[in-house]
């Protein structure tokens, strides 16, 4: 399927995937990983570590992490991408992506996400602890068989179960260093549960006409603006609250509980005002949406640069 306005030379491509040179296709196996989402779980991960050493932890131990932690969040992308190539290729935000070019088949990327998945397990087992690559595991399996598979395209509370999955690099982080869950990685594996919501629902907003296409219950696409708005801030607010519980929690010191008082400001300053452009329209460029996206990402990563640099500071 080709959209209008979509250009001639990305329709040729999809047509013709012998004319995809070395570069594009390995282009392409990269872009099934999805780079920027791991780039995200894994600055959930490593500051953890820090926090779980009180300090610097082992250097080996952090890049056996990583290596594992990157190849387990690139082998869940990728089998994402088999199960969705269906309406990757009818959405705007997805079209380019390898499968829909057809640059790489299913099978292809099948094989290539259950050997990154195959890799990852092993590389978390030897070099890490047993712990850490069962909870690897635990992730994938519940972002691909349950988000993916069965709740994304079934009811507009996917994305706040599905987001599950997101929330486990804090834990691997933590046992990668420890050996041992703890109440500390979970008040953070919370923290990203209840940010995942809100920073997905923004950008849903954005291409809420292309879930709408494909039949994807994503809450902009079955609720109003206003709705989609109020629950992100009630969200936020609970996210903002359950930050601050890592100081008794945990025993912080002094830095981090002001880190994440400012940045929860910050961010429920950013929630209500994009609330509030939802309640006077509905219109996407009136509400701003992508604003809000692009401050949690923010708001994640120096939340999480807190988490580190408290122990050494202290």
């Amino acid at each position: 399927m080709t959209y209008v306005g979509q250009s001639a030379a990305a329709a040729a491509q999809q047509e013709d995937p012998d004319s995809a040179t070395f570069r594009d296709v390995v282009a392409a196996y990269i872009g099934l990983t999805k780079p920027r989402v791991i780039e995200l779980l894994l600055l959930t991960t490593v500051p953890v570590m820090f926090f779980a050493a009180r300090g610097v932890p082992p250097l080996g131990l952090v890049v056996a992490t990583v290596v594992g932690g990157t190849l387990s969040a690139g082998s869940a992308s990728a089998l994402n991408c088999v199960y969705d190539r269906d309406i990757d290729e009818q959405m705007r935000r997805t079209r380019r992506r390898a499968l829909p070019r057809h640059i790489v088949s299913a099978r292809s990327a099948l094989v290539f996400g259950l050997s990154l998945g195959v890799v990852s397990t092993v590389v978390l087992a030897v070099w890490v602890n047993l712990l850490s690559a069962g909870l690897a595991v635990l992730a994938n399996a519940f972002y691909v068989l349950v988000y993916t598979m069965v709740l994304k395209r079934r009811t507009t509370q996917n994305i706040v179960w599905g987001g599950l999955a997101g929330c486990f690099p804090a834990l691997i982080g933590w046992t990668a260093v420890t050996g041992e869950l703890a109440w500390t990685p979970v008040v953070l594996f919370l923290v990203v549960f209840f940010w995942t919501p809100p920073h997905t629902w923004a950008l849903a907003l954005r291409y809420r006409e292309d879930y709408a296409n494909v039949d994807v219950p994503m809450l902009p696409v079955v609720k109003p603006a206003a709705e989609v708005g109020r629950q992100i801030v009630l969200y936020s607010w609970v996210m903002v609250a359950t930050s601050l519980a890592l100081w008794p929690v945990a025993g912080t010191g002094l830095f981090y509980p002001a880190a994440a008082a400012v940045l929860g400001v910050v961010f429920l300053v950013e929630s209500h005002r994009m609330w509030a452009r939802a309640r006077r329209s509905d219109v996407l460029s009136e509400i701003k949406p992508m604003r809000l996206f692009h401050h949690s990402n923010l708001y994640l990563s120096l939340l999480f640069v807190a988490v580190a640099l408290d122990p050494l500071l202290g």
